[in-house]
């Protein structure tokens, strides 16, 4: 009967914990470690200083003083950005699926491993609350790679490694639920949907700079709503793994509805 229950967890509807994945994602970027940071990121990834990161302008012709508008940098922005995205993606994919596969040679002691890792995500949901000093800092790599493009998904490897301290209480609900499947395939999908939560807002903000402005100023103002949010979420997980909460969850999930065999997907 455990063994049968361990198997509806493992198989149980991707979309559900993808969801957790990207949710965890987002609220990252929304930290008030990252998200401060993002314009200087957007500048170093795509060679452009912050005042032509708009995607329209106005400049003054030599010759009469004509406002015109110039053709926006989309193009580049789009590439700058989806390429940091992409080296900070393949590290959180190879570390999500290396963790995940250590636990999965600890398969049969599952529910020790659930108990584990349910207490480490709410020690970290304690400490991205500020509660914890020292869980919050970054490392610091001091040799980068040139500003540009050619160099945007270099730094964001860099940016996955030097900020797992930040990033880590999240992305350790990611490994947490990649560990309870067993699949390295949902391991690696948890990653990339962590890893797009991240990266879909840092797109968005490149291409939309000026017009996101207030709402990423309003951001700023209201952390730490955002910091309890994200606390929360961890929080929340972890004691859903240690209870087995989350996956009773699961059962309920599939013996409601019907999810095609036992996944969305």
């Amino acid at each position: 009967m455990s063994a049968h229950f361990a198997d509806i967890a493992g198989d149980g509807p991707l979309v559900l914990a993808i969801g957790v994945a990207a949710i965890a994602g987002l609220v990252s970027i929304l930290s008030p470690c990252v998200l401060p940071l993002v314009p200087g990121y957007l500048s170093y990834v795509t060679g452009l200083a912050g005042s032509d990161l708009d995607a329209r302008q106005e400049k003054e012709s030599a010759a009469g003083g004509v406002a015109v508008a110039t053709k926006p940098k989309t193009g580049r922005v789009l590439a700058g950005t989806i390429l940091f995205v992409l080296g900070f993606a393949v590290v959180f994919t190879l570390l999500v699926t290396l963790v995940a596969n250590i636990g999965f040679t600890l398969k049969t002691h599952q529910d020790t491993l659930d108990i584990v890792l349910g207490v480490l995500v709410i020690v970290l949901g304690f400490g991205y609350l500020g509660w914890i000093p020292g869980l919050q800092r970054e490392m610091r790599i001091s040799k980068l790679p040139a500003a540009g493009l050619i160099g945007a998904p270099i730094f964001g490897g860099i940016f996955a490694l030097s900020w797992l301290p930040c990033t880590g209480p999240t992305l350790t609900v990611v490994i947490a639920l990649a560990t309870t499947s067993g699949q390295t395939s949902r391991a690696a999908t948890l990653a990339l949907a962590y890893s797009l939560g991240l990266g879909i807002p840092f797109v968005l903000f490149g291409l939309f700079f000026q017009k996101l402005l207030g709402v990423f100023r309003a951001i700023r103002r209201n952390s730490r709503w955002v910091t309890r949010i994200g606390g929360a979420l961890l929080i929340a997980v972890g004691i859903a793994l240690i209870t087995g909460g989350w996956n009773h969850f699961l059962v309920w999930l599939l013996t409601t509805f019907d999810f095609g065999g036992g996944t969305l997907l």
